[in-house]
């Protein structure tokens, strides 16, 4: 059964190993929000993609605040695919070698990482479906087939949204939807800070201002930034974020228009406190097809009117009940935002977002996850880790 207890024993006790295409330092979001609290209750790797900078196969771990140990791999560079697979399955059977751990689970985030875990059989398989990746930019073409290699052999399948779910509920028969939650004493304290001094990149920034955070990729509509700017010339936009598979240069530019780049995820009540609106300004398009926007809570825990594209899993529910303004063309986002920025109904808004999200909060979203494992269980079949052949026998 999934652990239910603290762990006690942290050299040969049950662990958990999740595959990621994000790096753990990235952008903080869902897997770190659940990670973090499964390793209240057993040991938690978190197993990055390949560093291409060494010059023999390595890995290099290291621990997290909250407990989690991020495995990530150095590999020589200019490798063959092959060679890169052979290179991470041996790192990965060494690691598991050296632990024994007396129980394992597997949790998926790319079922790329089949490519060199699919000879391990451990005691539960999950696959947390967050977003669809094969609709991602550059998407690798065999990630279709992976994943339903990973949906045969996963004990459960949750996804991260409603619209991720209905396209996959007939593709498991142990499919779950726990959609984004909430850390509401983090974004609320946003509300405690108004009004106070601001971060030195935002504070030279005139008011009004508002603002998104988060990656800022091909789900981004960049020509809807550049107009709602164009269109609103005395409403400064921050954008706070990464810039993943788009660089600089296709960014748009106006005075009133602030890139400033990646914060922490600590930093961003003292940003978000110096707003008067949130926008989530996507793109329409087969990469925005199933998101479901862990921001989108956050900004009504920090107490801002929020406006948005029409994203399925943002339209339903949180536009039927009128917790964000869904615009359907540029002209209506400028409204939109304008109007909240001129509202005087702050208290009832913040009174209706604050009631949809006093049951949610991530500490419950993982204890119902957990709770769905132990009931399906662990296979008592699965006892014995299955490794690939040393390391010595790998081509150099």
């Amino acid at each position: 059964m999934f652990p239910t207890k603290l762990r006690a024993d942290l050299t040969e006790g049950p662990a958990l190993v999740c595959f990621s295409h994000l790096r753990w330092n990235f952008v903080y979001q869902r897997p770190q929000h659940l990670l973090s609290r499964a390793a209240q209750f057993e040991r938690v790797f978190f197993l990055e993609e390949p560093v291409f900078d060494g010059t023999i196969a390595a890995l290099v771990r290291t621990e997290t605040d909250c407990g989690v140990e991020v495995l990530v791999p150095h590999l020589p560079p200019n490798q063959e695919p092959e060679l890169i697979h052979h290179h991470l399955r041996q790192l990965l059977d060494g690691f598991l070698k050296a632990h024994r751990f007396s129980e394992l689970t597997f949790w998926y985030y790319t079922p790329m990482a089949l490519s060199f875990s699919e000879h391990i059989e451990p005691d539960y398989c999950v696959y947390d479906c967050m977003d669809e990746l094969s609709a991602f930019r550059f998407a690798p073409p065999e990630l279709v087939m992976r994943e339903k290699q990973l949906l045969e052999r996963c004990d459960v399948v949750f996804t991260g949204g409603h619209s991720l779910f209905e396209a996959k509920r007939h593709c498991h028969d142990n499919i779950h939807c726990f959609p984004s939650s909430i850390d509401k004493d983090h974004f609320g304290s946003a509300r405690k800070l108004v009004n106070t001094k601001q971060p030195a990149d935002q504070a030279t920034i005139p008011e009004p201002r508002v603002g998104f955070f988060g990656v800022i990729d091909e789900r981004m509509d960049l020509p809807l930034v550049g107009s709602l700017a164009a269109a609103m010339p005395d409403v400064q936009i921050i954008m706070l974020g990464p810039l993943a598979k788009i660089g600089p240069g296709d960014l748009p530019r106006a005075t009133n228009l602030h890139w400033l780049g990646q914060k922490s995820y600590g930093e961003l009540p003292s940003y978000l406190a110096g707003w008067r609106c949130g926008i989530m300004p996507f793109a329409l398009n087969e990469s925005t097809r199933f998101i479901s926007p862990t921001k989108t809570p956050e900004y009504l825990a920090a107490g801002l009117p929020l406006v948005s594209t029409d994203i399925k899993d943002v339209t339903s529910p949180y536009g039927t009940l009128g917790l964000v303004t869904i615009a359907r063309s540029p002209a209506q986002f400028a409204e939109a935002v304008l109007e909240n920025l001129q509202s005087g109904h702050e208290v009832e808004r913040i009174v209706r977002a604050d009631q949809f999200l006093a049951d949610k909060s991530w500490d419950r979203t993982f204890s119902e996850m957990r709770a769905v494992m132990n009931r399906r269980g662990r296979s008592a079949e699965k006892i014995n880790v299955r490794l690939s052949p040393p390391v010595e026998q790998l081509p150099v």
